[in-house]
Parts: structure tokens; C-alpha cells; sequence
């Protein structure tokens, strides 16, 4: 009970999972378009590769994740969705630390994002 006091300033935000999954729909069509900028014109895709852009992109979708995924556990006490968003948010950040250019980064990333926003969905499905 004491936990559900602390977390229950979460349940004002029923649409945070929705916000997540759109976060990650934006995550996928930077990295859809930053690769396609890169092969287009290496000036305007320098600016959108620029490594603080994706620090902070994955810092935002870390603590969003971990307040929607996480007032998902005490609201329907399934762990599912939560273990499968942390994987997909795993997987951007190991993304992160390939190097750039090579396509493996921007693969990798494709691939945690959708995991992320599976997780965020099972997490809204859930909740229903």
C-alpha cells in the first residue's frame, strides 16, 4: 500500500505509455532519416548523428520508460511489459556504443526501439 502512496501521483498520466510509444515512433524516423541524410548530404546528417542528440534522445526515453513500464507494475503487477521495454532500451543504448556509420548502430537501435515500444504496448494492454 505504501508504494502505491508513492506512485500514485503516476496514475494522473494514464497516457504516459502512449507518450513512450510515440517517443519511439520519433526514435525510429530520426534513425530511418538520419541514415538517409548521411547517404544524401554528410552535412546536414553530421548534425543529426551528433552524439549528444542520441545521449539525450535515450536519457529521455530511460526515465519515460521507467515511469510508465514501471507505475504499469503496480497498477496490473505484470512484469511482462517492463522486462521487454528494458530490453528494447538495453539494446539502444549497446547501439550507442557501435560505431558510427557502418548501419549496425542505426539496425540496432530499429530493432530496441521496437522492442521498446512493444513493451510500452503490452504495458498499455495491460492496464486495460
Amino acid at each position: 500500500m505504501h508504494s502505491a502512496i508513492r506512485l500514485s501521483w503516476l496514475a494522473r498520466f494514464p497516457q504516459l505509455d502512449r507518450y513512450a510509444m510515440g517517443l519511439s515512433g520519433l526514435c525510429a524516423v530520426h534513425c530511418f532519416a538520419s541514415a538517409v541524410l548521411v547517404a544524401l548530404a554528410s552535412t546536414a546528417g553530421g548534425m543529426l548523428l551528433n552524439p549528444a542528440f542520441h545521449e539525450i534522445g535515450l536519457t529521455v526515453a530511460i526515465i519515460l520508460g521507467a515511469l510508465a513500464l514501471g507505475r504499469g507494475i503496480f497498477e496490473h503487477g505484470y512484469m511482462a511489459p517492463a522486462v521487454t521495454g528494458s530490453l528494447g532500451l538495453g539494446m539502444m543504448a549497446g547501439a550507442m556504443q557501435l560505431p558510427h556509420g557502418n548501419g549496425g548502430e542505426t539496425l540496432w537501435t530499429l530493432i530496441g526501439v521496437a522492442i521498446l515500444a512493444l513493451g510500452h504496448d503490452l504495458n498499455r494492454r495491460a492496464a486495460h
